[in-house]
């Protein structure tokens, strides 16, 4: 009693609900693996790039670290986005009001980047188990409806086509729980991960919201955290 002697005497939907479940578990294995793989570099990469922008002297000396440290671009698109738009309606605004939109904007694309993959992982996890036990379903009727012909029916006669149906529904559970396991531990990483980005671009954003000569503080190896209380304070004052 196999899943591959149920497939093997099973009809197009049995068969047709175990490749659907073999497709979704391998799926979800490739998304699992290269994330795990992406995830470890996101991580060391934004705390590294954050250090390295923070030390740098200047706007560019930092993109020019970045771009020799980063593996995946996250800090960097951030810092990519702060230079000034050629112009039309993305010119228009203030520094701040400017600044505001295109950082707005790289944070949705660094927010999709470390999405992706989620909502497969959520949809195996919630589907697979169904959709095991639509196979057990049409299994046990697929086995009960071949006792119909004459004669008694014995326990044993029931027994092994059904115990065979239930395969299918340990199956959807077997494809759906690493799933459901990956979803959570990538969710917590890529929170972290957002929250990190988002400081850091509110970070950025008031630190050039004055303009390139609150930088020069930092020449004059002034912490980050002066600067950006320095720049602060005409940036509300201006709102």
């Amino acid at each position: 009693m196999d899943l591959l002697y149920l497939l093997s005497q099973g009809d197009a939907v049995t068969r047709g609900v175990a490749l659907l479940m073999l497709a979704m578990s391998v799926a979800s294995w490739v998304v699992i693996l290269w994330k795990s793989w992406f995830l470890r570099r996101a991580v060391a990469d934004v705390a590294a790039g954050i250090s390295a922008f923070w030390q740098a002297g200047s706007v560019s000396e930092a993109q020019g670290a970045l771009a020799a440290l980063e593996r995946e671009p996250l800090v960097s698109r951030l810092v990519e986005a702060t230079e000034a738009p050629a112009g039309g309606l993305a010119a228009s605004g203030d520094r701040g009001q400017q600044l505001t939109r295109r950082l707005r904007d790289a944070l949705h694309l660094v927010g999709d980047r470390l999405q992706f993959g989620q909502v497969l992982l959520a949809t195996v996890g919630s589907t697979a188990p169904f959709v095991g036990l639509l196979g057990t379903v049409w299994g046990i009727y697929h086995a009960l409806s071949g006792l119909t012909g004459g004669g008694p029916v014995t326990l044993d006669q029931v027994a092994g086509p059904v115990g065979e149906a239930l395969v299918m529904t340990a199956a959807g559970l077997a494809v759906a729980l690493p799933a459901v396991l990956a979803y959570n531990v990538f969710n917590r990483r890529v929170s972290r991960l957002e929250a990190d980005l988002e400081g850091f671009a509110h970070d950025l954003r008031d630190l050039l919201a004055g303009g390139e000569a609150a930088v020069a503080p930092r020449r004059s190896g002034q912490p980050a955290e002066a600067v950006v209380n320095r720049v602060a304070v005409p940036s509300a004052e201006a709102s």
